[in-house]
């Protein structure tokens, strides 16, 4: 599959800001874009059809698209939030999204739909499906049901994996699901050092999404702020 060789050893760049940001304006979030695309990123993961279908204008690199709500629940932990059900899935298609990320968990979500469906439905639009994950034992379903790559996303955002460490990337998992799901696996979450990308190569990793330390300002302010006090 075209797509995923061309995001092989590459960085992909998560470009999100929700709705109460300053960076949302659909302006902050293009040049954020260009910006990171100008520095080497190899791939976009944006959320929402609008930032899909100004990625897959304006650039020459795979776009990943998924979907969240305006306001994250308190409940987040237990909750399927990440392109919860076809009807985001079918938005996603239609911006043009190249890859459609999504809660790849087992947890149950709205109005009955299944991640089978949602896979199934990535498959017969001829778009790639990328089923983010916490724990090995969702990867190893997830791609029982079809998904053509697995991301580390979910891992110590879930009540299924509440004892991962915060301070880094889990590398554990990483590796367990590139040892036994044989399927192109990402490393996402708390990546911050340009060690950490290594060590997921090193591992394994078919490409590697940074988020919060390229595209939040504030909370890359917070990590300083807070080694100050």
């Amino acid at each position: 599959m075209e797509i995923i060789n061309r995001l092989k050893n590459k960085i992909v760049v998560s470009v999100q800001a929700m709705p109460s940001e300053p960076l949302y304006a659909e302006q902050c979030m293009i040049a954020m874009m260009k910006s990171v695309v100008k520095g080497g990123a190899g791939g976009l993961r944006v959320a929402g059809s609008r930032d899909v279908k100004n990625a897959k204008a304006f650039f020459d690199v795979p776009v990943i698209g998924l979907t969240k709500p305006d306001v994250i629940p308190k409940n987040w932990q237990e909750i399927v939030y990440i392109t919860p059900t076809l009807k985001e899935v079918i938005s996603l298609v239609d911006a043009g999204a190249d890859v459609i990320a999504f809660d790849g968990t087992m947890r149950p979500r709205e109005g009955g739909c299944t991640l089978k469906e949602i896979i199934k439905y990535v498959k017969i639009n001829k778009r790639i499906s990328m089923a983010d994950v916490s724990t090995l034992e969702e990867g190893l379903n997830a791609a029982d049901l079809g998904a053509n790559i697995l991301s580390t996303t979910l891992s110590g955002y879930t009540k299924e994996s509440q004892g991962v460490s915060q301070a880094e990337p889990d590398f554990d998992l990483l590796e367990n699901l590139v040892k036994e799901a044989h399927l192109p696996v990402v490393l996402e979450g708390r990546i911050w050092e340009p060690w950490q990308v290594d060590k997921a190569f090193e591992l394994g990793a078919h490409c590697v999404v940074i988020g919060s330390a390229i595209t939040r300002p504030q909370l890359i302010t917070k990590r300083f702020v807070c080694r100050n006090k």
